[in-house]
């Protein structure tokens, strides 16, 4: 028995098939917010007279070297995940996905990751990998924010999951390949996601995915957090410790703090 309406359905079974979804945000006052805070947590001098967000994300590489690019990643992280409204405004703007794909009560990882990927650069790598090898729930997924467009070798790749069934099946083969020889093997069966400014991807982090070097002439800005629900099992990442709880329910407070009266 499945009560789900004809759009919940139709986009249950798109996310089984592709392992992913991308959608255009609608709630632009968030994902305008979102990236006004971004730029300010950079600190830099801002030529406001001829400033273009864009332009100047995607051309980040030409005001901070390789060296300094670590420090200035995790400083804007700081920044952002002390603002409350920031990660509630990027909740909101994957709400739209996550209802109907994860349910309605929630938990957030504590902290949004930030990825920052200059041209030809080799110290950004996220070799591929599934989340669930590093101890996370396979009950989570992933929302993927760009905060400019992303394509080709500047976005990521995923494998699809009749790919992956193929990829599992013999995954014993693997067991002493390093991640390079191990996406040699399935280069040609992953899929490029490619995103505008604008949108936001769901994703499978059951899925191996990673990115590469990007020989594009931009940099890649983009955001990215796990959610999963409140109720579902977890692994190694617990609540409290790597998830907090964003949408839980009356019903549900009310039974956590529940108390069978006693008798004698």
């Amino acid at each position: 028995m499945n009560f789900l309406t004809k759009k919940e359905l139709k986009l249950s079974n798109e996310f089984k098939k592709k392992g992913y979804i991308i959608i255009n945000i609608k709630k632009l006052n968030c994902l305008d917010y979102i990236q006004k805070k971004i730029i300010k947590s950079t600190e830099l001098k801002l030529n406001r007279k001829k400033f273009n967000s864009q332009s100047f994300l995607n051309k980040i590489h030409k005001r901070v070297t390789v060296k300094e690019l670590n420090n200035f990643r995790v400083n804007i992280m700081k920044n952002i995940n002390n603002d409350k409204k920031f990660k509630q405004y990027f909740y909101e703007i994957s709400k739209e996905l996550l209802d109907p794909l994860l349910g309605n009560e929630l938990v957030m990882q504590k902290r949004i990751s930030l990825s920052i990927q200059f041209p030809k650069d080799k110290s950004s790598l996220l070799p591929i990998h599934s989340d669930t090898w590093s101890g996370l729930s396979p009950f989570e997924a992933v929302a993927w924010l760009p905060l400019v467009n992303c394509y080709k070798t500047k976005s990521m790749y995923i494998l699809p999951p009749p790919e992956n069934q193929k990829f599992i099946s013999k995954f014993k083969n693997y067991v002493n390949s390093d991640s390079q020889n191990i996406f040699k093997i399935i280069k040609k069966k992953v899929v490029w996601l490619n995103l505008k400014y604008g949108q936001i991807l769901i994703f499978n982090q059951q899925l191996p995915h990673g990115n590469v070097v990007n020989n594009e002439k931009e940099t890649r800005w983009s955001l990215n957090c796990r959610f999963k629900g409140i109720f579902s099992p977890y692994a190694d990442k617990r609540i409290g410790e790597f998830y907090e709880p964003i949408t839980l329910r009356p019903m549900s407070e009310l039974g956590f703090g529940y108390k069978l009266p006693k008798f004698k």
